[in-house]
C-alpha cells in the first residue's frame, strides 16, 4: 500500500481546522490513521481508502486541532497504516506545518509580502503588527525562509499571519 500526502505541504501555515489530502490505497478498501502532534499532545483518527478493486482513491481529512494542547507552532502531519502483524505504522508521510493560532492570537490567515533592498524583520513587524519586537512571529511562520532573523533577502517571500 502506498500513501502520497499532497496537502499540506511542508511547513504550510495551518489554523485549527488542518485540512489533510492525497491519495492512499493499494488494496480493495484499507484503512488509514493519522496524526497530529509537536511533541506534547496529539489528535489522532482513521479513515478508510481504497477504490474496490485495489486501486488508489483520493482522501480529504478536515482535522479541528483546536481542543488539543500544543505548546509549539511547529506540528507534524502523519499518515500511515497500521500493519495487521503487530501493529507496525507502516508507509508514514511525516509533513510538518506551522499552526498558525500558536503564532498569533486569533489567527485567520497570512498575507504574502515580498521583501525589498533594505527591509528587516523590525521594520516589517512594525508595519504590520505595530511593534518592531513582534518580528518573532514572522520567524515562527517562515520556518523555510528565515532561517537566520537576522539576514532577509529582496525577493522573498514572507508569511505575515493575521487574526
Amino acid at each position: 500500500m502506498s500513501i502520497d500526502v499532497q496537502q499540506p505541504k511542508a511547513f504550510d501555515l495551518v489554523g485549527n481546522d488542518i485540512l489533510i489530502g492525497g491519495t492512499a490505497g493499494g488494496a480493495f478498501e484499507a484503512g488509514f490513521n493519522y496524526r497530529v502532534h509537536e511533541g506534547h499532545d496529539e489528535v489522532t483518527g482513521f479513515f478508510m481508502a481504497g477504490d474496490g478493486v485495489g486501486g488508489h482513491s483520493q482522501f480529504q481529512l478536515s482535522v479541528d486541532v483546536s481542543g488539543a494542547g500544543f505548546t509549539l507552532s511547529r506540528l507534524f502531519v502523519e499518515v500511515f497504516h497500521l500493519s495487521p502483524k503487530d501493529g507496525e505504522e507502516l508507509d508514514k508521510v511525516v509533513v510538518p506545518v506551522v499552526l498558525g493560532p500558536k503564532i498569533i492570537p486569533g489567527y485567520r490567515t497570512y498575507l504574502e509580502h515580498v521583501v525589498v533592498a533594505g527591509e528587516t524583520l523590525w521594520a516589517l513587524s512594525t508595519r504590520y503588527y505595530g511593534a518592531g519586537n513582534l518580528y518573532e512571529r514572522l520567524v515562527a511562520a517562515n520556518p523555510a525562509t528565515i532561517t537566520d532573523p537576522d539576514a532577509i533577502h529582496p525577493g522573498d517571500v514572507i508569511r505575515v499571519p493575521q487574526e
